[in-house]
């Protein structure tokens, strides 16, 4: 059994855990249901190049990553440095990541939110719209074509955009819907934990051009950057080059800086 099936095993079993505590009809109650959500796609498209800082404390494949920074002060540095968007890992057992993450981070900045989880049930998506996000993540490799056809289309009649993240060309043909906004390649195997940026150059010519394409994992240069935004990656996902810094906000500005 790989990282990813284990993970996806126990999220089932949070998730049925969850819709006991917490049912649908009062996520629905939240304040968030009430507002209008943030366009990711269209932050990005207002730059050449657009970075989505990650807040990631741990990960299955480094450990402990930063638990000591305060969220708040890293996604309004986040913000003050020039991101397009900001990622919340919201799984507590396996990034120690949670929804008040999401919450709090949503308090915080007036930038796109997405909630980056193994979302394998309707009701995390009702859920990341109760706690103030703008997009979800959808994995392909958890997900059937069906699942992320329902799933994305949900999303999108409650006014969320959608990512899907892709490994391989079989998982890009799931992603192709008319409700997804979003794909990215992840170029972290998350099977056998290996990295690589040849991942996006590979696939970004099967990608078709009404996705906004991005970009996720092992970005660590303003090379690995340039040299992907040749082959139409618009956005790039960065969490643990910013968070093993003890200034991850600080990392990030300096990052975008010399980017622009």
């Amino acid at each position: 059994m790989t990282i990813l099936d284990q993970i996806n095993q126990y999220k089932k079993k949070e998730v049925e855990a969850k819709k006991n505590t917490l049912p649908i009809k009062v996520l629905e109650q939240s304040n968030h249901f009430g507002r209008k959500p943030l366009s990711l796609v269209a932050s990005l498209q207002k730059k050449e190049i657009g970075i989505i800082a990650e807040h990631k404390r741990k990960s299955p494949s480094k450990s402990v990553i930063n638990d000591k920074v305060a969220l708040p002060e890293v996604v309004k540095v986040y913000q003050n440095a020039g991101a397009s968007g900001i990622s919340i890992l919201t799984d507590t057992f396996y990034f120690g990541g949670s929804l008040a993450d999401l919450a709090l981070a949503r308090a915080m900045v007036p930038l796109p939110i997405l909630r980056k989880d193994f979302i394998i049930d309707p009701y995390q998506i009702i859920e990341a719209k109760a706690f103030g996000a703008d997009v979800i993540l959808l994995i392909a490799a958890s997900l059937s074509q069906t699942e992320i056809k329902e799933f994305s289309a949900l999303a999108q009649s409650i006014g969320l955009e959608v990512l899907v993240e892709i490994h391989a060309e079989l998982e890009l043909k799931k992603a192709i819907h008319p409700t997804v906004n979003l794909i990215g390649v992840n170029n972290r195997n998350l099977k056998t934990f290996e990295v690589s940026i040849e991942k996006s150059i590979q696939l970004s010519e099967k990608i078709p051009a009404e996705f906004v394409k991005i970009s996720e994992s092992g970005i660590g240069t303003i090379e690995s950057i340039t040299t992907l935004q040749k082959y139409g990656f618009k956005g790039f996902l960065m969490g643990e080059h910013f968070m093993k810094s003890m200034q991850p906000g600080a990392m990030a500005q300096q990052f975008i800086q010399q980017l622009t």
